[in-house]
């Protein structure tokens, strides 16, 4: 199975779904992964009702960071911003599928920060944090 999974992952980073930066766009942010450098900016389009119609984004990191956008990104069309936000950070997880150290666990959740602390503004750090500590002893 982790094969698979392994497979998974390295077509999503080869073959990036949803990629480049949408201009114009309803949201727009970026950032990083202190640990390893790993960038991702993250921009969405939302239709009248609120709802996420079109994903763009660009960055740079390894397979696992890369991977974890693409299949993000796939995840949000259809949803609206405060639906999409409320994404468990296991979701995340589940989709690349392997075991992961906690340094690859951060690589993997870079797109759900970015929505994050991007939809909360200014107090989104505070909500990334708390987020990132849920069952951090599972990493």
């Amino acid at each position: 199975m982790e094969d698979i999974f392994r497979e998974l992952i390295l077509d999503h980073a080869r073959h990036q779904r949803n990629w480049g930066v949408l201009e114009p766009n309803d949201f727009d942010h970026e950032e990083c992964n202190p640990l390893c450098g790993d960038s991702l900016r993250l921009t969405l389009r939302l239709d009248q009702a609120g709802i996420i119609t079109e994903v763009g984004w660009d960055g740079e990191g390894c397979a696992i960071s890369q991977a974890a956008a693409s299949m993000f990104g796939e995840q949000l069309l259809g949803l609206t911003l405060a639906e999409a936000r409320q994404t468990h950070k296991q979701q995340l997880l589940d989709n690349i599928g392997l075991r992961l150290s906690i340094n690859r666990v951060k690589c993997a959740l870079l797109p759900l920060k970015v929505l994050v602390v991007g939809a909360y503004g200014t107090v989104g750090n505070e909500h990334w944090l708390r987020i990132e500590a849920e069952g951090s002893d599972d990493g």
